[in-house]
């Protein structure tokens, strides 16, 4: 079911890759900053025409990557769980998502104990918080996220580097009524793989060559599934689902290891 969201994003004014903690990153390719901007500035309207809200997180030249805002917080019923994050590269960036949190009127922002990567690691469904272990977010960060929200949640071990974050290997297509996914079952250890096959039996899986152009970085809003263009697998079994996929290109973003879904956190509540 299709209803208006509220997201926010942060420009990519200082982006760069300059380190390696992914296997997607490589210091060696520039970025094209006038181009990584125009992909970036694309997305951001083409939320805003299709009747969204977009809020903007001011960049900051000393963290280049703050354009994959979903990595700052974990947003649901209008409760914030603030991000820890693995890497030293990025740790400041945590205390800047709950500023601007509290400045925005939300009244509840935690700082978490436990290491965890907000969105990139936790997803929302209609009945659970879906949470990803293995190369980022710590397993302590579950049931300090389930005491936080209310919410039971489902740890899923991933396994493969190049999947480092729940958010490059499983999207949720509908958060309201149906716990409806996509996902590639590759990115998730065999226990995980048998949990997800059981909590969703009608999945999309995706194959390796989406799952490659990061097609299941993707954000739904219950009926428009924005997504990399790349992902050309992914567009036909979407449409046969009900949902309208809307191809991008963020190609300059990809350099550093992220695509739609990790420039978008959505703003629940």
């Amino acid at each position: 079911m299709y209803t208006p969201r509220r997201y926010l994003m942060c420009p990519p004014a200082y982006f760069a890759v300059t380190y390696s903690i992914n296997p997607w990153m490589d210091p060696a390719k520039p970025v094209d900053l006038p181009l990584a901007v125009a992909q970036w500035e694309a997305l951001r309207d083409t939320y805003r025409s299709l009747g969204h809200t977009v809020e903007e997180l001011a960049p900051d030249p000393e963290l280049p990557d703050m354009v994959y805002a979903a990595n700052g917080a974990l947003v649901v019923d209008g409760r914030v769980l603030g991000a820890r994050f693995a890497h030293p590269e990025r740790a400041r960036e945590a205390a800047v998502h709950r500023e601007w949190y509290r400045a925005h009127g939300f009244a509840e922002v935690r700082e978490p104990e436990h290491v965890n990567e907000g969105e990139g690691d936790f997803a929302v469904t209609a009945s659970w918080l879906l949470a990803g272990r293995g190369f980022r977010s710590s397993p302590l960060s579950h049931p300090e996220a389930q005491e936080f929200f209310g919410r039971p949640v489902v740890g899923l071990d991933l396994v493969d580097p190049r999947f480092y974050h729940l958010d490059t290997a499983l999207c949720v297509l509908d958060d309201t009524r149906d716990d409806a996914v996509m996902y590639y079952p590759q990115a998730f250890s065999p226990g995980s793989r048998a949990v997800l096959a059981r909590l969703f039996p009608d999945a999309i899986t995706a194959g390796e060559a989406d799952a490659r152009a990061f097609g299941l970085n993707a954000v739904s809003d219950g009926r428009h599934v924005l997504l990399p263009q790349a992902a050309v697998g992914l567009f036909g079994p979407l449409r046969e689902r009900g949902y309208e996929p809307v191809g991008v290109d963020l190609g300059e973003l990809l350099k550093g290891g992220g695509s739609v879904k990790c420039c978008t956190a959505e703003l629940r509540g």
